[in-house]
């Protein structure tokens, strides 16, 4: 392979790696680097079973392409990196190439891909319901709010016996408590104002919140990325995304955990079918029982909530914040470990 077409690797989507004879990553492209969450200075000059795990059908697909000369597909492949544990489905494509430098390339594509697009189509129009659902919903119960609150109020001006009031004082309690809840179901409809922002700082400030609110033995680590340039969006909303997002993972966790703030660059990535040279990745990871699977289906919709007290709006405005943004919000979960990832786009 002539060094020439190198550039065009560069921009493709899908994520190709080079290999010599020895079978050392001497090459790979972006889409591999955002593909395996490592960049080229980690993996350029290493063998393949020193970056990945499970190499097993790697090495057999390997094998079969070089002992018949000839392109050879591993159609359900199973592949993950030393340096992260979470396994990813794949698909592999190996071609010997007649070349001193290059041996074989390696082309990736991931299984969960087509299933990736319908989710985000999915979650697209499930947000544009919410968001009417939630308007409607305010609407229809704060105006009789007002009226109970102001019944209560002359009632308990009537009342003889002042040990009455107390009960008057919890309808007008309850009537402010779900006015306010209501308030927040109006919020998303108002238009953003955007501006150049740092994540970090929008973190940091989230991290102060809940290590306020909660136990001292709950740990939140950072993991960032501290070389991103800014990005373009409405500071309030991305603090409540991520404060819903912590809160939720502390609360699972009943305020005694570990949580980890990773912030990454991810490169050549589709949101919303809309292709971006780069955006930036933020997740909140959480060491909890992980969430119910009755629960995982519908988790983003309005009034579910895995916890009794909870109003279940969370996740659901946090959505709706993130597609504001052009933005999406995906989770992984499983007993031991939650991870919520947000990507937002750089423009």
């Amino acid at each position: 392979m002539p060094n020439q077409l190198l550039p065009t690797l560069e921009h493709l989507n899908t994520a190709i790696i080079l290999l010599d004879e020895e079978s050392r990553i001497v090459y790979l492209n972006p889409a591999a680097e955002n593909l395996f969450g490592s960049s080229k200075a980690n993996l350029v000059g290493h063998p393949l079973q020193h970056v990945f795990t499970h190499t097993e059908q790697l090495f057999n697909t390997i094998h079969m392409a070089l002992a018949e000369n000839a392109s050879h597909i591993e159609h359900d492949l199973t592949l993950s990196t030393h340096a992260h544990t979470g396994k990813i489905h794949l698909s592999c494509t190996a071609t010997p190439l007649q070349s001193r430098q290059y041996a074989l390339l390696l082309e990736f594509h991931t299984i969960d891909r087509p299933l990736k697009l319908a989710r985000e189509e999915q979650m697209l129009d499930q947000t544009q319901a919410n968001r009417l659902l939630l308007r409607n919903l305010a609407h229809e119960i704060k105006n009789p709010l007002g009226g109970i609150r102001g019944a209560a109020q002359l009632l308990e001006h009537e009342l003889e016996k002042p040990g009455l009031r107390e009960y008057t004082q919890v309808i007008i309690q309850e009537a402010d408590r779900l006015r306010t809840l209501m308030e927040k179901l109006l919020t998303p409809q108002h238009t953003p104002h955007f501006s150049a922002l740092n994540i970090h700082e929008v973190l940091e400030r989230v991290r102060s919140v809940v290590l306020a609110e909660l136990p001292s033995d709950l740990r939140i680590q950072r993991d960032y990325d501290l070389s991103l340039p800014d990005l373009v969006g409405e500071k309030e909303q991305l603090i409540q995304v991520f404060l819903n997002l912590v809160r939720n993972a502390a609360q699972a966790m009943q305020g005694h955990g570990h949580i980890v703030l990773r912030t990454r660059i991810a490169r050549q990535v589709t949101i919303m079918k809309k292709r971006h040279p780069l955006a930036v990745l933020i997740q909140v990871i959480d060491n909890g029982p992980g969430i119910p699977v009755e629960l995982r289906d519908k988790i983003f919709y309005p009034l579910v909530s895995g916890r009794a007290e909870g109003h279940g709006l969370g996740l659901t405005l946090a959505q709706d914040f993130i597609s504001q943004h052009q933005g999406s919000i995906e989770f992984d979960t499983e007993p031991g470990k939650t991870c919520f990832s947000v990507l937002l786009p750089l423009s």
